[in-house]
């Protein structure tokens, strides 16, 4: 999901770069306003288990790779999709400027698609499950999974508009890879927040915690 810089005009490439740009800026803003000392830990774990869940790349046809993102689970436990653009942000630049993975000049569609799309997708599709389901898995599973499939298409879209390739199969390879990605996602995610559920509850955003009627699993 990481594109390359020969991938994308750099024309195309600035108009992501100054979308993402305004979303890192509401991102440090979020930071500013929400990093306590208590909170600075729990952002370097989340920041380092990023890191190494998109460090294992699966290649994907035409090019490109797939791999497991981690916005959901960072959005989830800090409570704002603000905080995947922050730590997806961090993450995509140390990955990009010191390890060659990702462009510079398309790093804003990669902060747009992975941090941006997979957040925000992750941190509402996850609260607006809950109170249906009452059920932090069976919320966060679909949640997880669908901010691992939809930045994939959203990277297809961007590669077809770059005239990388085309449309169809550009949606259908990445589709199916991230589609089989985003369930081994969803588990990791699932298996994450019950373990800090369980061990150490006070480090979960407050709105996750909702009473479960049957006063036992999450």
């Amino acid at each position: 999901m990481h594109i390359p810089d020969a991938f994308m005009p750099i024309s195309q490439g600035a108009i992501y770069w100054i979308i993402a740009l305004v979303f890192v800026a509401l991102a440090l803003r979020w930071a500013k306003n929400e990093m306590t000392e208590e909170r600075i830990p729990m952002v370097a774990v989340l920041a380092a288990a990023v890191f190494a869940l998109m460090s294992f790349n699966l290649p994907v046809s035409m090019g490109t790779s797939g791999h497991l993102v981690g916005g959901a689970l960072v959005a989830i436990v800090l409570g704002s999709p603000f905080a995947a653009v922050f730590i997806l942000t961090l993450v995509l630049i140390v990955q990009g400027v010191l390890f060659g993975d990702g462009g510079i000049t398309t790093m804003g569609a990669n902060i747009i698609n992975m941090g941006v799309i997979g957040g925000f997708v992750g941190y509402y599709t996850f609260h607006g499950l809950m109170p249906i389901t009452k059920n932090l898995s069976l919320s966060a599973f679909p949640a997880a999974w669908l901010a691992c499939f939809i930045p994939a298409e959203a990277c297809a879209i961007e590669m077809y508009l770059a005239g990388t390739f085309p449309l169809r199969e550009g949606l259908i390879a990445m589709g199916l890879y991230h589609a089989a990605i985003g369930v081994i996602e969803a588990v990791i995610t699932v298996l994450a927040l019950n373990l800090i559920m369980n061990v150490r509850p006070d480090l979960m955003d407050d709105k996750v915690k909702v009473p479960n009627p049957k006063g036992s699993d999450c």
